[in-house]
């Protein structure tokens, strides 16, 4: 498509039909003539008045204005003609050799300005330009409404790709939380419920918005590495040995390799290998320390070991929400940053008990959409779950 600029305008005069007013009879038909004689179709009308009544009946390519015509002036009319017409080409005609009167007319909207008497050369020329400049408007126009329809369909096709991608990532999200759940059956739904969790004291603790969809990814994978513990360990019913200890441990490593190199889940991957580093650099497997323990990771480690110790497990049964709470409390600065346990107890312990319920049926694909996680998806949850019935191990 090539623009505006590149094409070449060329105005058939013979084919434009010109709207001459004046209100002096003489004028009218001598200009009207002259018109004619070079092809070009004219109606006149004595008044301004009349002009704009003539002008929502008949379609005119321009007009050629009287400046004084009695009680209105042709400066009333362009402005008319301007407000409603504004693809119509406007000559003022004036019998004052002035260059402000030009320029005036200029300002409020006129093509150009003729002098009487009229040299018809000089009027068909600066009717010619009026037409082309009118035309390359219209050219322009078109070609920006043009651009604004291809940039819509590009958008909409955009949009409806991104879906497309955002539904195929929930999907394969989807599939591999099932896939942790099978493996490692007594502990089904705490990536569910851990992803919640996380999320909530992440919006506690502020400023995290363009973090929650990295770190709700990373909590619903978190356990994807044990897909590769043998059942043995993974599913022990006792205390782990320190050599079952060490495989075990090794869970957050091969869950880092299995999603690194998945580009939308790569930062997610961090949130895989650093959820079990603790704030003292006790944890594992890099002992991280502090604030080098990546902020999703901190959030997530005390959404996990509360989840952790409300749930059944397969070597105890699950600890009272009041005793889970306690000893998050007391890890405070030592295995969970202070700050994040301030946004765990800033959350009430109501809240807990509908997310508990509401993650059971929750699907990861709310998440994934945009900026689902980013929207106050866990917001949401909390108070459209609020007519469940609570979890009876979560409660005190």
């Amino acid at each position: 498509m090539r623009t505006p600029s590149e094409q070449n305008f060329s105005v058939d005069l013979a084919a434009a039909q010109v709207l001459i007013v004046d209100d002096e009879l003489s004028v009218r038909k001598l200009l009207a003539t002259l018109l004619a004689q070079a092809g070009v179709g004219c109606s006149a009308a004595s008044s301004p008045d009349q002009a704009l009544r003539m002008l929502e009946k008949t379609s005119f390519a321009a007009v050629i204005s009287d400046l004084r015509m009695g009680p209105t002036s042709g400066f009333e009319l362009l402005r008319e003609v301007r407000a409603n017409y504004p693809r119509l080409a406007f000559l003022m005609a004036t019998g004052v050799d002035d260059v402000r009167v030009g320029v005036q007319a200029m300002k409020l909207g006129a093509d150009d300005y003729l002098l009487k008497p009229f040299d018809i050369d000089v009027v068909l020329l600066s009717l010619q330009r009026a037409l082309e400049r009118k035309q390359l408007e219209r050219e322009v126009e078109n070609y920006r409404r043009h651009l604004e329809e291809i940039v819509s369909h590009r958008t909409q096709q955009l949009q409806v790709a991104i879906t497309e991608l955002e539904h195929s990532h929930s999907a394969t999200l989807e599939a591999l939380g099932s896939a942790i759940d099978l493996r490692d059956g007594p502990t089904a739904g705490h990536s569910r419920r851990v992803l919640f969790y996380s999320v909530t004291i992440a919006k506690k603790v502020g400023g995290m918005e363009g973090q929650l969809k990295t770190l709700g990814m990373g909590a619903w994978l978190h356990d994807i590495g044990k897909l590769a513990i043998p059942d043995n360990i993974l599913l022990k019913p006792g205390a782990l040995n320190q050599q079952e200890r060490q495989i075990m441990q090794r869970h957050v490593e091969l869950g880092y390799d299995l999603v690194k190199g998945i580009p939308f889940l790569a930062d997610a991957a961090e949130v895989i290998l650093a959820h079990h580093e603790r704030y003292n650099g006790s944890g594992y497997p890099r002992g991280l320390r502090g604030d080098r323990i990546p902020m999703c990771a901190r959030i997530f480690a005390v959404a996990d070991s509360f989840d952790a110790m409300t749930s059944d497990r397969p070597y105890r049964s699950a600890l009272p929400a009041l005793t889970a709470r306690t000893e998050i409390d007391a890890s405070r600065g030592k295995l969970f940053d202070p700050e994040i346990v301030d946004a765990f107890f800033a959350v009430g312990e109501d809240a807990w008990r509908r997310m508990n319920a509401g993650a059971q049926t929750a699907s990861i694909h709310t998440f994934v959409r945009g900026n689902g996680l980013a929207q106050g998806s866990a917001s949401a949850l909390t108070s459209h779950v609020s007519h469940l019935r609570p979890l009876q191990k979560v409660g005190d």
